[in-house]
Parts: C-alpha cells; structure tokens; sequence
C-alpha cells in the first residue's frame, strides 16, 4: 500500500505552542497518534478564536470535521515543546481544509503534517450549509495558495 502523501503549504497564518505531557505519551515512550489528533484539535480552537469564532458558532454555523490526515515526521518526547502552524486552503461550497505543521519548538524537527476538512453545519436543522461569505473572506485574506 503506498504511503499518503499531504502537500502542505509554504505560508501559515497562525501559530502556537502546546507541550508534550505524560498523557500524550504511549507505550513506546513517544508521543501518540491520538495525542496529535488533539494536539491540532487544540490548534483548531486557538486559530478559530483569533477572529472571535468557536466550532459551535461560525457566523452562526457549527462545524463538523469530515476527514483527518496525519503524516508522521519524528517521535515528540514528554516535555517537548510543540509549535503548531496553522493555514485555511481548499475552500469548497460548504467547506474548506485546516493544516498543521508540527515541529519541535527547541529543535525546529518537523514532527507531523496533518490536515482536517470540514464542513459548516446547522445544529438546529441537523444539515449541512453553505460556507459563510464572511468566514470565507476572511480566510482568504490572511491565506496563501499551495
């Protein structure tokens, strides 16, 4: 089976840090798949709070994550410091793609790449709708093309 292959932008818009902790550790004494899934997650709220937004109101909207990829790069150990960089691409009628790239803040190591699609969702209706024209502006604004 051949490996995935995420290209990932040259240009984030949004940064921050996370450490490693106990928890985040597996059996193999590295830092687990499912710590990284919340790790961007974490990512995810702290880029969407930058413009005064939650995953539960986005111009009125909640979102709904429809796919994640994560490639791994290194191991992160207990204690590592995590930057997370953050870029918005891939806009479609009801969504668009989040992708993360996670280093090692003192070592600059690449740790993963990982992305995220979503879709825009109305909780009361229980569907889908279209991405709002003021999220998607702002976006766009502050983004750069792969």
């Amino acid at each position: 089976m051949a490996r995935i292959k995420l290209d990932m932008p040259e240009h984030y818009t949004f940064s921050t840090e996370l450490p490693v902790r106990i928890s985040d550790i597996n059996y193999g004494g590295h830092l687990s798949n499912d710590a990284v899934l919340s790790m961007i997650h974490e990512a995810r709220i702290r880029f969407l709070n930058r413009y005064h937004y939650s995953e539960l109101n986005v111009e009125g909207l909640g979102l709904v994550l429809t796919d994640s990829v994560i490639v791994y790069k290194s191991e992160g150990f207990h204690g590592d410091q995590i930057q997370i960089d953050v870029a918005v691409a891939d806009f479609n009628k009801y969504g668009c793609d989040f992708y993360y790239l996670l280093s090692n803040k003192q070592t600059a190591v690449e740790v993963a790449h990982a992305k995220t699609g979503i879709v825009f969702f109305d909780y009361d209706q229980r569907k889908i709708e279209s991405i709002p024209e003021e999220f998607k502006n702002k976006m766009e604004r502050d983004t750069v093309v792969i």
